[in-house]
């Protein structure tokens, strides 16, 4: 049986997603396998992270548990790898309905979910913050000439791209039968269930039809064309269709119903921090800090780390008001690193953010964002949150990280990273990454998302040690030790031009974590 032709035709348009979700990692290529961690050589580009463990932190006991607050889609906080590294509000008694505290927000033992009400009732899709514009500007009847520019502007944009998903849709679909078709077929010929790329792999093929399904299965799988692969495409295209680009999908105006613009406006929330689809914020805490050598899944970059879960990022951009209540909660209950693997080319109420961001620079606390997945210069393009605030000040705690691969040569910079001289500060590995998903499982990985705990993973790591330093010290140590990338010739994200390295962040680096170490070392004893 053969794989109808249309499959082809869509390989290019499905993210590679290495593979599928699986209960240990003996199933993923070994070395890929915490390679983020390893040691420079001259086919990785690793962080030296193990280097630090190996040269200088052995028989040395960290000084101080770092908390690391994880504003995401949510965390599987009883992730086998994650479970005994999970912050517990102590001051909190579970489910009695009371705020102990007197935080303001009850029962919130291991987190707050600002994507909920008091009901228990969870917002999962949500529109882009340039459909929650365009459905406002619909709604005046007077626009000023900058207003009916900017929906000009977004209604051509947005009705291109659903154009473009509606013409999708059916081949995606198409494809994914086929593709389900030759899943059943081997099937039928193995008299064996086949359902994920781990059961083709384990199959013995009996004859030779058997083996020519298989091969060609697995060469799909190789480039990303797995059933789950294909069914992660198509759904994520009809929710464009369906929430994030749907001027009518207003999710937040009848589970919450607040005041978007008011900060003070904050009786809404609920303790679930697990949501309806943790895979994202999961993924990113067990790259800070899944327990490390418990001969269970990977290491975290970070020993001695707390990971404090906060929901709010839905499928769909963040609002502005959730962020800036997270980041508050964050330091008002002692994270000192906030990790931020999200952004937006729009933002409706960015003064609520920079006050946040304004908040934690005060309190000494250090903020790390993915710089985004675009392969644009963040320079020129628009990108929020930033630390550019609107009174023109720039905050000095905020870090913008980049990914790179396990390349050594001009592959280095990952095709899909973000980039810019003046706004990224530092590259960390984001290609084939294999960290923590929902259920105890793993699962590999890409995207600046999983370059930003990398470096918050460090941060942690050296603060534990280092406890007297400030955040802007963190931060300096972090740019200043990164392994220099300057001179080197490397394409620019997206392209086949090559530029270097210098071009593309301000400390014209990848982190590294032993040398972070040794510059902490040297600033603390000044």
């Amino acid at each position: 049986m053969k794989l109808h032709l249309i499959i082809i035709s869509v390989l290019l348009l499905i993210s590679t997603q290495g593979n599928s979700q699986q209960d240990d990692v003996s199933g993923f290529e070994q070395n890929l396998v915490n390679w983020h961690l390893k040691n420079i050589s001259s086919s990785v580009m690793g962080t030296n992270t193990q280097k630090a463990y190996d040269e200088i932190l052995v028989n040395r006991t960290p000084k101080k548990k770092i908390i690391v607050a994880v504003i995401d889609a949510g965390v599987d906080i009883y992730h086998e790898d994650l479970k005994e590294n999970i912050w517990t509000n102590n001051a909190e008694i579970k489910g009695n309905g009371i705020d102990d505290d007197n935080n303001g927000y009850i029962d919130d033992v291991h987190g707050w979910n600002f994507l909920g009400n008091t009901k228990g009732e969870n917002i999962g899709a949500a529109t882009l913050e340039k459909t929650r514009i365009l459905r406002e500007l619909s709604a005046k009847t007077n626009k000023t000439e900058e207003e009916t520019k900017l929906y000009n502007k977004l209604k051509t944009e947005i009705d291109a791209e659903l154009k473009e998903i509606n013409e999708m849709l059916p081949n995606i679909k198409a494809a994914k039968e086929n593709l389900e078709s030759a899943y059943a077929y081997l099937s039928q010929l193995s008299g064996q269930p086949i359902n994920t790329h781990q059961d083709v792999k384990n199959l013995e093929p009996a004859d030779k039809e058997q083996k020519k399904i298989k091969r060609k299965l697995m060469l799909y799988s190789k480039m990303g064309l797995t059933k789950k692969a294909m069914d992660d495409y198509y759904n994520h295209l009809a929710d464009q269709k369906e929430a994030n680009l749907n001027v009518n999908f207003n999710p937040r105006k009848d589970i919450i119903g607040d005041d978007l613009s008011d900060i003070n406006d904050r009786n809404y929330g609920n303790p679930n921090v697990i949501g309806p689809d943790a895979f994202h914020g999961t993924f990113c805490s067990g790259i800070i800090g899944a327990s490390i050598n418990n001969n269970k899944g990977i290491n975290g970059v970070a020993n001695n780390v707390l990971i404090m879960p906060i929901r709010a990022v839905p499928n769909g951009d963040e609002y502005d008001k959730d962020i800036a209540l997270a980041i508050r909660y964050a330091v008002d209950n002692g994270a000192q690193v906030i990790n931020m693997s999200f952004g937006k080319s729009y933002s409706s109420h960015k003064e609520l953010v920079d006050d946040a961001f304004a908040y934690a620079e005060a309190k000494g606390v250090l903020l790390v964002q993915a710089a985004g997945n675009s392969n644009e210069n963040i320079d020129i393009e628009p990108n929020f949150p930033s630390d550019s605030l609107n009174s023109g000040r720039f905050v000095n705690n905020h870090i913008c990280v980049g990914a790179s691969t396990i390349s050594t040569k001009k592959k280095l910079p990952a095709n899909f990273s973000n980039y810019g001289n003046r706004t990224v500060d530092v590259f960390a590995p984001g290609l084939d990454i294999i960290s923590t998903t929902i259920e105890s499982q793993y699962e590999n990985s890409q995207g600046t998302s999983f370059s930003a705990p990398v470096v918050s993973g460090v941060a942690a790591l050296v603060w534990s040690y280092y406890p007297e330093l400030t955040a802007v010290q963190i931060k300096e140590i972090i740019l200043n030790s990164a392994t220099p990338m300057g001179r080197k010739k490397v394409y620019t994200p997206g392209t086949k031009n090559k530029t270097r390295f210098r071009e593309l962040s301000v400390s014209d680096g990848v982190v590294n974590t032993y040398n972070a170490f040794i510059l902490a070392e040297e600033m603390s004893t000044k």
